[in-house]
């Protein structure tokens, strides 16, 4: 469902900037994906120089991978996906970046994930990375879910599971709470011996720290600690509960990305994880997808 841009020789890069990663991608209709790049977070509520700074370094990564040189950022359009721009005035200070693009079309990530899930069709997706959240686009009409930000929400997201972990072993070593087997993992992962060196380790750091632990609640939860499997019950129970809610508006396609989208799987609900489907495409071709329909759009309005 590719939209065609007047010039077939243009070319245009996708961006998905998200909490732990931003992957940039360059594409020409004639000749499909020239490159990619990978730079670190990109989510502009935890800090906007940073977050643009990642935007740069993805794209000039993805333009030497596809052979392109540098000032040649100045032709191509490009479709940006991020994570905290469905907040006003976030999405206000991104707009207003001196960018170096042709043009740039900024929309959030789960948007741009939704359109490339769906190979540019209907339907919803959830994201459950760092952050966790729904989004679904039916017949021109869109609703989003959670996706509040780490403290706030998140539930079913690699930080919140991350947080609850360290939580639940600092109450542990405090003799406060249950024994758990995390207890170890996290004494291990931190190289300490107490509650308070992880508590000094984890002071002021970002939901991708909270996220890296993740895979250590699902670990523990495969060998039935009773601790961790409450965590990932509750969490998968909550991303159960977002998926029927997005299922309200009868999207004809559901996937999941993310990744915790395949350890979580198994412990949703059962109907849920029987309609979950493979993304068709991944979200930075979707904002791709995303900012060639926006170049569509406005040469028609121009025609007009």
């Amino acid at each position: 469902m590719m939209a065609k841009s007047a010039n077939e020789d243009q070319l245009f890069i996708g961006i998905d900037g998200g909490g732990t990663k931003c992957r940039a991608t360059i594409y020409s209709v004639q000749h499909g994906v020239l490159g990619t790049g990978l730079g670190g977070p990109a989510n502009p509520l935890h800090g906007l120089e940073r977050t643009l700074e990642s935007i740069m370094v993805s794209t000039q990564l993805a333009m030497r991978d596809a052979g392109l040189p540098l000032e040649n950022i100045h032709q191509i359009y490009a479709g940006l996906g991020l994570a905290g721009v469905n907040l006003p005035s976030l999405y206000e200070k991104i707009s207003e970046w001196e960018h170096p693009f042709k043009q740039m079309f900024l929309t959030t990530d789960l948007h741009t994930a939704c359109i490339g899930a769906h190979d540019g069709g209907d339907g919803a997706v959830i994201i459950t990375g760092t952050g966790s959240c729904g989004f679904s686009y039916v017949q021109g009409q869109s609703v989003n879910y959670g996706g509040h930000g780490f403290a706030l929400g998140d539930k079913g997201s690699g930080a919140w599971m991350g947080l609850e972990a360290i939580k639940a072993a600092l109450v542990d070593l405090d003799g406060l709470g249950p024994k758990t087997l995390l207890t170890a993992t996290i004494k291990e992962y931190f190289n300490t011996e107490n509650a308070m060196g992880i508590a000094e380790q984890m002071a002021g750091q970002p939901s991708s720290s909270y996220a890296k632990l993740a895979r250590y609640v699902f670990d523990a939860a495969n060998q039935k600690d009773e601790v961790a499997l409450s965590i990932v019950i509750e969490g998968a129970a909550y991303v159960s509960q977002l998926a029927h809610r997005l299922l309200e508006n009868n999207p004809p396609r559901l996937s999941m990305i993310g990744g915790l989208a395949e350890p979580l799987n198994q412990w949703l609900d059962p109907v849920i994880a029987k309609l979950v489907e493979a993304p068709i495409q991944p979200p930075e071709m979707g904002a791709i997808y995303f900012a060639q329909q926006s170049v569509l759009e406005q040469n028609q309005k121009v025609a007009l």
